[in-house]
């Protein structure tokens, strides 16, 4: 069976959604939080060499830039195929160039060519350098497209907080060009104590943050889903996390050939005016909104969340169906979603959240839904008498259904 008559067969015997499998990927600069419900041997299933698995990507047509180990297909979501006895698995990106608009939708693929978003589960233990993706105009440079993305902590794999919940965004007000230049400049000096110029925010399970392109940010220890745009573009500009040093290579990562070693070029990657905001927190924190009236969704047997709801090249939200209710929610647009508790059904397909997960192993806690099946509404079910059904869904740019706050 071919790549295409795979995609086709699956969409139509899924009626309109698709299987996803597992996508792992390891950081090697990061150690691994263990909230993301990979089984305890598991997390260094790819070798030391490469680090820890730390992160779960989810509806993503986008490859993982790790450097010359980088896997083949690493980052890349597949969809399951199961026919009979035979299980077979094609690349979700292969899917949308064969099936289309009829998966993504006829906005998006026209714009796009392709599915121009992803989420993820990063999972450390410790707080991530403060780094930075690039604008599209500096991303262009080296062929690749600049990166928004945005932050929700979801309370069901927080158990702990880790080492450092806490994260740094931007820079102080009054912070100068110069300042930051010398820290810089400081990279291979050891500490070039770069967050002592960048304010720190507490984090807290069930809200979030709006992360635009240009802002320095130095992510904390809590497990957090990030929809973002589908890039995998950053540079690290502090050059020492907690005791860990890091590598001088990622602080010119995805720079030009003919800017490299050349701080100014560094400089010009900042969007200054977003990084010095005094008002920052206030437009940049995001706690969930409801898609409508709460007693009215209730009564219905569901509550809907809008979660990330800032940027206009993704958005995402939270959808809880309550204890024993069946509901079927429309939206206006293809999604991917990840089950965060509770099990039931959404279609004709068992939908479940696993408390452990084998590497390679295959679950049924993630899925992707195309456009058509979308606007017509999604059946779920909640199976249990006592426990929510818990999921988060992630849709691709300008959102019919979002306006933007």
């Amino acid at each position: 069976m071919n790549t295409g008559s795979i995609a086709i067969s699956a969409l139509e015997k899924g009626q309109g959604i698709l299987r996803l499998a597992p996508n792992w990927v390891p950081r090697s600069f990061c150690v691994p939080g263990r909230r993301i419900k990979l089984h305890p041997d598991d997390y260094y299933s790819l070798g030391g060499e490469r680090g820890g698995i730390d992160e779960r990507w989810f509806s993503s047509t986008t490859p993982a830039d790790n450097g010359p180990l980088t896997g083949k297909n690493e980052g890349l979501s597949a969809v399951v195929f199961e026919d009979g006895a035979k299980t077979e698995q094609v690349l979700l990106r292969d899917a949308v160039n064969e099936l289309k608009g009829a998966l993504i939708g006829d906005r998006i693929w026209q714009e796009h060519k392709c599915w121009p978003m992803y989420s993820k589960f990063f999972d450390n233990q410790g707080a991530l350098p403060h780094h930075i993706h690039h604008r599209q105009e500096h991303a262009a440079l080296t062929g690749q497209n600049g990166k928004p993305e945005a932050y929700y902590f979801p309370p069901q794999v927080n158990n702990h907080g880790g080492d450092f919940p806490y994260t740094f965004f931007g820079l102080n007000p009054g912070t100068t060009k110069d300042d930051v230049r010398q820290c810089l400049i400081n990279f291979t000096k050891g500490d070039n104590k770069i967050t002592n110029l960048a304010p720190a925010y507490r984090l807290e399970p069930g809200t979030g943050w709006d992360v635009p392109p240009g802002v320095l940010h130095a992510p904390g220890s809590l497990c957090t889903y990030e929809p973002q745009k589908a890039s995998d573009v950053f540079a690290m500009y502090q050059s020492l996390t907690g005791d860990a040093i890091v590598p001088q290579e990622l602080l010119w990562k995805d720079t030009p050939e003919n800017r490299m070693n050349d701080v100014d070029y560094l400089m010009e990657v900042i969007d200054w005016n977003l990084n010095v905001d005094p008002n920052f927190q206030a437009n940049r924190f995001m706690r969930p909104k409801p898609v409508s009236p709460i007693e009215q969704m209730k009564a219905e047997g569901y509550v809907e969340n809008w979660i990330c709801y800032k940027s206009d090249a993704f958005s995402a939200k939270e959808l809880t169906v309550l204890s024993g209710a069946t509901v079927t929610v429309k939206d206006s647009a293809a999604y991917g979603m990840i089950m965060m508790q509770g099990h039931g059904q959404m279609g004709l397909w068992d939908i479940e959240t696993p408390a452990l997960i084998r590497f390679g192993q295959l679950t049924h806690d993630e899925y992707f839904v195309c456009e058509q099946t979308a606007k017509e509404g999604v059946k779920i079910s909640n199976s249990s008498r006592t426990d929510p059904l818990v999921m988060l869904k992630h849709f691709g740019p300008e959102n019919p259904d979002l306006k933007l706050q």
